[in-house]
């Protein structure tokens, strides 16, 4: 096989369309839910519990990260991305909320893999000073699936139905499993790589993080306070891209007074600036790493800089123009993947190759444990004191969330 210099940033790339048809499954049903709680008489309150099944299905991420720990990337992943699609598409053929509540559960189980993956992958492909840069390009993966999801609801209501949305977006996760396997290998295996790269790739990794073929000890992990120090900030962060991916189309049509066709031109643009701010927390690393910072502060720093941003969401149910509020929510989502790509990159950099993964979903248990709370407390009261309450939260969890980085993680003796 032909050899090329840069293939990394293939697998990246690769895998950031994995997490564009991930986030596109899990968000079709967050924009589709105004016509499909229309149509099948589903409450708010039981929107909640179906939106909280996938958040209890998704916090099984430890078992999904030690999973692909042991079987590896190449095979363990696409049996995550064949199971995901295959679910996605029975989306299509359910009937009330109960059936809902079931798939949505199912589907955050086997989704739970996408983030264990992907730091797999940054741990095992790129050198230390190049992490950032690839986990905010996977992230972009993350934003870029939501941004996906308003024009393709709109697409399926206007031309077929909802139902439709569901088949398209399972059908893409189908497609790509076929070039991941005919693509995909790791470093030491990839026919394709140069002795130069493999050799810049190795080089440039911590000795300590280095795969020393063992299975990952979940007893140890969770005995490290640097475990919880990554893990406590996502557990406060991530509720906010629940309500950007989960409630915002509602938000929108209940408070705002948006139809589908409105939701389609504005209900994508908050994740546009997610995308932006993917690529921002690491460029802040980045320069203060030029500046003397070590990586480890650089990060934290990073993440303090987007929990200041975040408290925007303060006034997002306050400001009388609409667009005002969508201006908001879209500095909200800028805000929270600054800081958010920022958190998920550290597991990287405090684990070693073979805990990385089963260390990311520990921290993504407790994320999405943070929006399943979120969920359904805005479920059970958003119709008695509506949705200003839960803005202003939104915009204080993320500073306790930068005191509880600054106290618990600590710089390893050596980088």
């Amino acid at each position: 096989m032909k050899r090329f210099p840069s293939i990394r940033w293939t697998i990246i790339g690769l895998f950031s369309l994995a997490m564009i048809i991930n986030y596109l499954t899990r968000s079709v049903l967050g924009v589709a839910a105004p016509t499909i709680m229309a149509e099948q008489a589903i409450s708010s309150e039981q929107y909640s519990w179906i939106t909280g099944a996938f958040q209890i299905g998704i916090m099984f991420q430890p078992v999904a990260g030690y999973v692909l720990d042991i079987a590896g990337l190449r095979y363990g992943f696409a049996f995550f991305v064949i199971i995901w699609s295959l679910i996605t598409m029975a989306h299509g053929l359910v009937q009330g909320w109960l059936g809902f509540l079931g798939l949505r559960g199912a589907l955050g189980v086997i989704e739970g893999g996408a983030q264990p993956a992907g730091m797999k992958v940054v741990s095992r492909w790129f050198p230390a000073r190049e992490r950032g840069t690839a986990g905010g390009l996977y992230q972009i993966g993350a934003s870029l699936g939501a941004v996906a999801a308003p024009p393709l609801v709109a697409w399926a209501v206007l031309n077929y139905n909802w139902r439709a949305a569901f088949f398209v977006a399972g059908g893409l996760g189908l497609v790509w499993v076929m070039i991941w396997l005919l693509w995909y290998q790791s470093p030491e295996r990839h026919r394709a790589i140069t002795k130069a790269e493999r050799e810049k790739i190795e080089s440039g990794q911590e000795k300590r993080l280095q795969k020393k073929r063992k299975r990952p000890n979940l007893k140890a992990i969770l005995g490290r306070r640097d475990m919880w120090g990554i893990a406590l900030p996502r557990f406060l962060a991530d509720p906010v891209w629940g309500m950007l991916s989960l409630w915002m189309p509602l938000y929108l049509v209940q408070a705002r007074h948006f139809d589908i066709h409105q939701i389609a031109i504005f209900a994508w643009l908050p994740f546009l600036a997610a995308d932006l701010g993917c690529l921002f927390g690491p460029a802040v690393v980045a320069w203060l790493q030029r500046r003397g910072i070590d990586l480890i502060d650089a990060r934290r720093l990073a993440f303090t800089l987007g929990a200041i941003l975040m408290t925007c969401m303060i006034f997002v149910g306050t400001v009388q123009s609409a667009i005002a509020a969508v201006a908001l929510l879209c500095l909200g989502g800028f805000a929270h993947q600054t800081l958010s790509v920022t958190v998920i990159t550290m597991a990287a950099d405090l684990f070693p190759q073979d805990e990385v993964a089963t260390a990311t979903g520990v921290a993504g248990t407790a994320a999405n444990l943070g929006v399943l709370i979120f969920t359904l407390l805005l479920g059970m009261w958003v119709d008695t004191v509506g949705y200003q309450p839960f803005f202003i939260l939104l915009g204080l969890l993320d500073l306790v969330g930068a005191a509880i980085l600054w106290t618990l993680v600590r710089k390893p003796a050596a980088l």
